[in-house]
């Protein structure tokens, strides 16, 4: 959690800025409205405003977050609308799971817009709220995502000179191959498993269960990923309930101390949300038995009983990703090595073009892409690498795999560094290079020698043996040597890693 690389201090700038953009929220709503229960909605507002809106530009972070309240208000209305109606309200509570989770489709806007209104329902269920409250509610909200966009995008907008890393295109797929329509039916699959057996755990505290399903399918594709992020969520809410018992039922609900520890939540829940989603679910525990501390609710059982319901809600997440419409951990990872792969012929041959002397040819998008697909590709071998992952030789050959992308990726940022040296030249050894590892990466991915155009031959030059060709001849012999090692692991059993 804390020497874990932060490149540009992105994870410090945005923990600091939740706390003040959380505080002015919670701090603004409160005082305007006097009600405590419009408090806690109008931080919860804020907070998932800062957290759940990630679009790449500013401008439509703005309107992401203009949006929330026209999706997430009528949600609340309806879901105070039906309080004290079991069977209407948790049909619509699983149409919100459904609808929330197939909105991902359309990228970031529509996951925060999904994942806002799904809380708004959550939420209604937490405070227990009842139509006449909504027009306080509102308000708070209101006031509190005011306050919020105003640190975001006035007082300390960092965005506009470091942009938040970009994500990779999914991958494609239609129907029920799409994988947020897979992923909308297992949750919502989940979602009914955790709230029929939560109710019959804790006619009160049911909801639980079911936030716990909800939030371990967020940001996973496979089975694999989603059963390591259901293991990591019951870990650090086991951690955050033993902390609880030591410092939230003690406090009593006293206000400034809880008011602190509280703030500290907040920083902890950004900061480590990206290394670490037990370390964050400890934060989002102890956060939530500090709150209900505050509403004068808590005491040793109820945290207890929260570990119960998220024990719910993980095993009917566990259920639903295995025997639901499964993507296996392998379909998904084999998946993305494909696609780093044909990033690297890419990048490849449109170095080739530009040592050949084609100014048009630019291989640095190619590149680009190739490190937004690595890191997709790290993801969704992480549950191979779990340190608690049975299958050894698994997670040594998808160890290997990582290594070796790795290096091709360095050769192919070395080789397009090379390209776009204007005094390189080109010679004829950089053609029978430049045309191995396009035999090698044909081996590898004999698909892509059917779906992607084949490179356009280049003419040789004579030798010229100029200081940029030897470099782009070293990179190219480097990343033929890569990608024959690549060809043990991926390709040893006859299938790629999910042969392994």
């Amino acid at each position: 959690m804390f020497v874990v690389a932060d490149p540009g201090r992105l994870r410090l700038r945005s923990a600091a800025r939740a706390v003040l953009g959380v505080g002015l929220a919670v701090a603004v709503s409160g005082l305007v409205t006097h009600a405590l229960p419009a408090a806690v909605a109008g931080g919860l507002a804020a907070l998932l405003a800062l957290f759940t809106v990630t679009d790449a530009r500013v401008p439509a972070q703005g309107l992401t977050t203009a949006l929330l309240p026209v999706v997430g208000f009528p949600v609340l209305a309806l879901a105070t609308a039906l309080h004290g109606q079991a069977l209407a309200r948790d049909g619509a509570f699983l149409a919100i799971v459904l609808g929330g989770v197939y909105v991902r489709r359309w990228g970031p806007r529509g996951q925060a817009l999904g994942i806002f209104a799904f809380m708004m329902f959550f939420m209604a269920q937490f405070l227990r709220a009842v139509p006449e409250q909504l027009p306080v509610l509102y308000g708070a909200m209101l006031l509190a995502l005011a306050a919020s966009s105003l640190v975001r995008f006035g007082l300390w907008c960092f965005e506009r000179r470091t942009p938040p890393p970009a994500a990779p295109a999914p991958l494609a797929a239609r129907g029920l191959a799409r994988p947020t329509t897979r992923l909308a039916v297992q949750n919502t699959v989940a979602a009914g498993l955790a709230l029929g057996v939560g109710q019959l755990v804790s006619g009160e505290r049911w909801y639980w269960a079911v936030g716990t399903a909800w939030w371990i399918f967020v940001n996973t594709a496979s089975r694999g990923e989603t059963l390591v992020r259901g293991f990591r969520r019951v870990v650090g809410t086991l951690a955050g309930i033993g902390v609880g018992l030591l410092v939230a039922v003690p406090l009593h609900g006293a206000p400034l101390p809880t008011v602190l520890l509280v703030a500290a939540c907040v920083f902890g829940i950004f900061y480590t949300a990206a290394p670490s989603y037990s370390w964050m679910m400890f934060f989002v525990t102890v956060m939530a038995g500090l709150l209900y501390g505050l509403l004068g609710v808590l005491h040793p059982g109820l945290l207890a009983l929260r570990l119960e319901q998220t024990l719910v809600g993980a095993f009917g997440a566990a259920i639903a990703v295995v025997a639901v419409l499964p993507v296996t951990t392998h379909a998904a990872t084999d998946a993305w090595i494909h696609r780093a792969l044909l990033a690297v012929r890419r990048c490849t041959a449109e170095s080739a073009r530009r040592l050949a002397g084609d100014e048009a040819a630019d291989p640095s998008p190619h590149v680009a892409e190739l490190e937004l697909v690595l890191g997709r590709v790290r993801v969704a071998v992480a549950p191979l690498l779990h340190p608690l992952s049975p299958l050894r030789a698994r997670k040594e050959r998808a160890a290997l795999v990582i290594a070796r992308l790795d290096e091709c990726a360095r050769q192919a940022r070395g080789l397009a560094e090379v390209a776009a040296d204007p005094d390189a030249s080109h010679d004829a050894r950089l053609t029978a290079a430049c045309r191995r590892v396009e035999e090698a990466l044909h081996a590898l991915v004999p698909v892509a020698a059917e779906t992607e155009a084949p490179a356009r031959a280049v003419e040789p030059a004579a030798p010229a043996h100029h200081p940029g060709a030897e470099r782009a001849l070293a990179h190219l012999h480097h990343l033929e040597r890569e990608l024959a090692e690549l060809a043990a692991p991926l390709l040893g059993s006859g299938r790629p890693l999910a042969g392994a």
